[in-house]
């Protein structure tokens, strides 16, 4: 089953703990997976270590709380073995935020306090990069997450993490029943889309790619990511101009339509000449300065 729905976090960690996983969860990984190692580098109150040790699993919790930094500071070195399994349960994104509210005083490592959705994005993909590099080889590393919608806006972290990991060793996406939220108990205005009720489980299985290479191999594919969006920006703005139309119209649709993707790239309008010139098989020069859908 790819849908796991666990009501009950079981006896293990601690209640109080908000944003604490069902025990039963780790349960049924661990029985899946069949973990010699496992290793929590975000351990909280401790629940899948204490699952792991009760079914003979040699088991390594990490955390901030106890001062090991999962963005900067190495796991495999932490732990000194590679793990079987390295599973990290983040806080999604500033849902709950933990340091000086959870535990302790508040700390600017703390993945809660990110400055933005980017921030989170980019430091939970060293996250993911540094649990890879503890995971034995044909052994898996992964994350729960779940997704947020606040002031209208959704932000789907599990999207985001895809995207930014080798697609090549994406083994499973499971989705995860959400029981006992705090949202749960609070009233809310007429909403028309539904709550979010459910997280992700992503596994990806490691294969034996030295780290430079997989680096250059995601910076190929997010160059890829980005090319295909322009692409698929240019064709759109061609067709929504009944697939033919000068620079200068061109210009004003794709400044219309994605004023976000403008704001991050001031050579924006070489970027689109670059776009049309380059994809001969979508885009054809029909006059100077003129571009019509291939």
């Amino acid at each position: 089953m790819s849908i796991l729905s666990y009501p009950e976090r079981g006896q293990w960690g601690k209640s109080s703990w908000r944003g604490n996983c069902s025990g039963h969860v780790y349960k049924e990984l661990f029985e899946r997976l069949q973990p010699k190692v496992f290793v929590d580098p975000m351990v909280g109150s401790g629940t899948s270590v204490e699952v792991a040790k009760e079914m003979n699993i040699e088991a390594h919790g990490l955390d901030l709380h106890s001062g090991f930094n999962a963005i900067s500071d190495s796991i495999l070195l932490a732990v000194g073995k590679p793990a079987d399994l390295c599973l990290s349960h983040p806080p999604y994104g500033g849902m709950i935020v933990y340091s000086g509210n959870v535990w302790g005083q508040a700390n600017p490592n703390d993945l809660s306090r990110c400055e933005s959705d980017e921030d989170f994005h980019e430091k939970m993909q060293l996250v993911l990069l540094n649990q890879r590099e503890a995971t034995a080889g044909r052994g898996y590393y992964g994350t729960i997450i779940g997704d947020w919608r606040r002031s209208g806006v959704y932000t789907s972290y599990q999207a985001e993490m895809i995207a930014r990991m080798p697609r090549e060793e994406l083994a499973a996406v499971l989705i995860k029943a959400q029981h006992n939220c705090t949202s749960d108990r609070k009233q809310y205005g007429s909403m028309k889309l539904p709550f979010i009720l459910h997280e992700y489980i992503l596994l990806w299985q490691k294969k034996a790619t030295p780290v430079l290479v997989l680096l250059n191999k995601l910076a190929h594919q997010q160059y890829g990511r980005l090319t295909s969006t322009w692409k698929n920006l240019v064709k759109s703005v061609l067709m929504q101009l009944g697939g033919k139309g000068d620079l200068g119209a061109i210009y004003e649709h794709v400044q219309r339509e994605a004023p976000q993707k403008l704001s991050e790239n001031p050579n924006w309008k070489a970027k689109v000449r670059q776009t049309l010139n380059q994809n001969a098989d979508l885009f054809k020069p029909v006059d100077r300065g003129v571009w019509a859908i291939a």
